[in-house]
């Protein structure tokens, strides 16, 4: 599990977090980049996120890996949103379809973005297991290099088919809500438990979790608090979980 394709193993992500606030923003990513982070994750659907996200990368962007999205029910509006994304990062390192909205129609004009150098990597995403059926469909379609789903010890029904699929595809796998939107940190868990585990924290707990899936890549927690942004980072460094440690895990969890 020391190889990763996309790694460094723990982004950061801004959903619900400093959407227009840039002094935020600015907080959020200077604590993140000094930890370790390089992947930032935002969409056009997060109010502004990607403007801050640009701002607050300025002098920076050289250390960051941007993984955004094309949120779009026309092809139009998909370049449009594009053409802003790439005036506020300069380019794309992971583009993904968000939610499927319209992903066929936006494939193709994307993959000539990728073939041109501009984006790195093309990516789906979808939260919604009721449409994991159409998500399979499209990342057999051979056309995407990314997939980014729900895992964290409560919201598991990724692994049934997605992560096999990616797996023996090849796909890089992102992990949005690991830590299940807040709501799995709002218990207390024993230290003797963290110090079982090797960790600091119950966040740090969840997102080793599930980066110690081997099919898994890539984690994205969001936060508005720059030092638990910090003590985030610092769950992306092996060791990994054993099944044990996993098993341990997915009890508290409980």
């Amino acid at each position: 599990m020391e190889e990763r394709r996309l790694g460094p193993v723990v982004g950061l992500g801004t959903w619900n977090t400093f959407g227009g606030n840039a002094s935020l923003a600015q907080a959020l990513v200077d604590v993140a980049l000094g930890a370790g982070c390089r992947v930032f994750d935002s969409s056009p659907m997060y109010r502004g996120a990607e403007a801050s996200l640009g701002s607050a990368l300025e002098g920076k962007r050289d250390r960051a890996a941007i993984a955004t999205k094309i949120w779009a029910s026309s092809v139009a509006e998909g370049r449009e949103q594009y053409r802003q994304q790439v005036e506020w990062f300069g380019r794309v390192e992971i583009e993904q379809v968000h939610n499927l909205v319209s992903w066929q129609e936006h494939a193709g004009w994307l993959e000539d973005e990728r073939e041109a150098g501009r984006i790195d990597r093309l990516g789906v995403t979808r939260y919604s297991p009721s449409t994991f059926d159409e998500l399979g469909r499209a990342l057999r379609s051979g056309r995407f290099d990314t997939v980014q789903v729900p895992l964290n010890p409560r919201e598991r029904d990724c692994e049934r088919e997605i992560l096999p699929l990616a797996a023996e595809l090849g796909i890089a796998v992102i992990v949005m809500r690991p830590l299940g939107e807040g709501e799995l940190i709002r218990h207390s868990v024993p230290q003797e438990a963290l110090a079982q585990l090797g960790v600091d924290s119950w966040p740090q707990a969840l997102l080793k979790w599930a980066l110690s899936d081997d099919r898994v890549d890539l984690v994205i927690p969001a936060t508005r608090n720059p030092d638990h942004a910090r003590a985030n980072a610092a769950a992306g460094s092996p060791p990994w979980f054993d099944a044990e440690q996993r098993q341990l895990v997915e009890r508290l969890a409980t």
